[in-house]
């Protein structure tokens, strides 16, 4: 994630705590002014004179400001995550044709992991507004069904799902979770781009969950596109293709939730928390540990919870 500095007056930092008032955070870190959250982005100001930016919209709020920042010291961009460098997508990205990828189901204790590559051209884009594409977190299940039953029609796309007993499999013998996106996501974009060929994207959009460093030696020994590859976190804000992808990476991981949740005979609660740990108990109690074993994330605390709450 991108952060942006700027550093203003005391008289700046005055005028930014009101203009922000409303949308100000009750804490504050250690040697702040204030804190605020607006638009997706945090705004902290310092004693200091410093005022940081931080979310995918920090350079855009910050831009407002510059007026006001020191002649000598502009705002700067300085990336959080150092190995992200050279893999920043550029500036214009959201007008491009791009494969966005992104990924559903790693926090969720039922359910499998989910990963689709979609493809959006440029012309594309208006058309996918006008059906409501947006990042999948704003939408609740019944839009995303309705959305995505359009963009399956509309856009090619990859979807690879991991089921929760091959997940466990890996799992136990070592593989991370992070290697285990990282060989969906680069298994998906290789699907997609066999596709559309002949036809090549203006570039590869990553949903990013680890330093492309890291991504990259997950990758060793596999068939890996480096040619205009990038990384962003929130990366659904920045091109419609990552959030499309989302979107269908999303439906087809509802379908399986009530897929599991018929053969469970128990609704499966989404997430991993202490609804999830009750509904696992009342599996357990009746269909037995192994069975909850198949359609979880095992490694998960909420196994051990369960097991507990089953024998009470």
């Amino acid at each position: 994630m991108a952060n942006t500095v700027i550093k203003v007056t005391t008289d700046t930092i005055e005028k930014m705590e009101a203009h922000y008032a409303s949308v100000k955070t009750a804490k504050t870190p250690q040697g702040a002014v204030f804190s605020a959250k607006v638009n997706g982005c945090t705004i902290t100001a310092y004693k200091s004179g410093k005022v940081l930016f931080q979310g995918t919209r920090g350079e855009e709020e910050a831009l407002k400001w510059e007026t006001h920042s020191e002649p000598a010291k502009k705002h700067v961009i300085a990336s959080t995550k150092k190995a992200s460098i050279g893999f920043q997508p550029p500036a214009n990205i959201s007008s491009l044709s791009i494969i966005g990828s992104d990924e559903v189901g790693t926090g969720d204790f039922f359910g499998p992991m989910t990963v689709v590559a979609a493809y959006v051209k440029n012309e594309q884009i208006p058309l996918l507004q006008e059906l409501g594409v947006r990042d999948s977190k704003n939408l609740k299940d019944p839009q995303i069904i309705e959305i995505a039953k359009d963009l399956i029609q509309t856009i090619p796309y990859s979807l690879l799902v991991l089921h929760n007993e091959k997940y466990n499999e890996l799992q136990h013998k070592g593989m991370s979770q992070g290697k285990m996106k990282a060989l969906l996501h680069n298994q998906a974009i290789n699907h997609l781009l066999s596709k559309i060929t002949p036809e090549k994207p203006d570039g590869l959009l990553i949903d990013q969950f680890v330093d492309p460093a890291i991504y990259f030696k997950h990758l060793q020994g596999k068939n890996v596109v480096r040619e205009n590859i990038y990384f962003s976190t929130k990366a659904e804000g920045i091109h419609l293709a990552v959030a499309a992808a989302s979107i269908i990476a999303r439906y087809s991981f509802v379908k399986e939730f009530e897929r599991l949740s018929e053969i469970a005979g128990v609704t499966l609660p989404k997430g991993a928390g202490a609804q999830v740990d009750i509904a696992a108990a009342k599996i357990i109690q009746k269909r037995g540990s192994q069975f909850l074993a198949s359609i979880s994330k095992k490694h998960f605390a909420n196994t051990d919870k369960a097991l507990r709450l089953a024998k009470k």
